[in-house]
């Protein structure tokens, strides 16, 4: 029984260091630099690395040299085996207006090792309520509003069914 306690001490002394030594700024750095490659350019404020997190402020989002997006704040968690990105406060250019809402208050990505080819969005808008699921394996996302209230200036982009109106699309 000792052997097995000393085990699992080590892993999760194993665990815990890695979470704390691991290069979270660098890992940011390296997806705006994927971002980059393919025309998305993020300028931050700050960036306050914790234990488990990473705090991005003030982030500006812009598109082949194109300001698109403000970030007011992007908390990155991980635990290694679950994920999340917290997204609070994004406002959209007013020239993608029939495309997205612009004012999205909280959005959260959660991501699991129990479903590794799923992450599931939790976003909070001007719209309501909408809750998805981005498919890896299938390449797919698919947003379905829950309480829509003011979707008249992107209701082109969504589809209705017997649940009521969603978004879907493939990447």
């Amino acid at each position: 029984m000792q052997v097995v306690k000393n085990i699992f001490i080590s892993l999760f002394v194993v665990w815990f260091a890695f979470l704390l030594f691991m290069p979270k700024q660098e890992l940011y750095y390296a997806l705006e630099n994927e971002l980059l490659a393919q025309g998305i350019e993020i300028n931050e404020e700050e960036i306050n690395p914790g234990i488990f997190s990473l705090q991005v402020k003030n982030i500006t989002v812009y598109v082949k040299g194109i300001e698109v997006a403000k970030i007011e704040e992007l908390n990155f968690f991980t635990l290694l085996f679950y994920s999340a990105v917290n997204v609070e406060v994004l406002k959209i250019d007013d020239s993608l207006k029939s495309f997205v809402p612009l004012d999205i208050s909280k959005t959260v990505v959660m991501h699991s090792v129990l479903s590794p080819y799923q992450a599931f969005v939790t976003t909070m808008g001007s719209f309501g309520l909408a809750e998805g699921i981005v498919d890896l394996g299938k390449r797919s996302l698919r947003i379905e509003l829950i309480n829509a209230e003011d979707i008249k200036t992107f209701k082109s982009q969504l589809k209705k069914d017997e649940k009521g109106w969603y978004y879907e699309t493939s990447f």
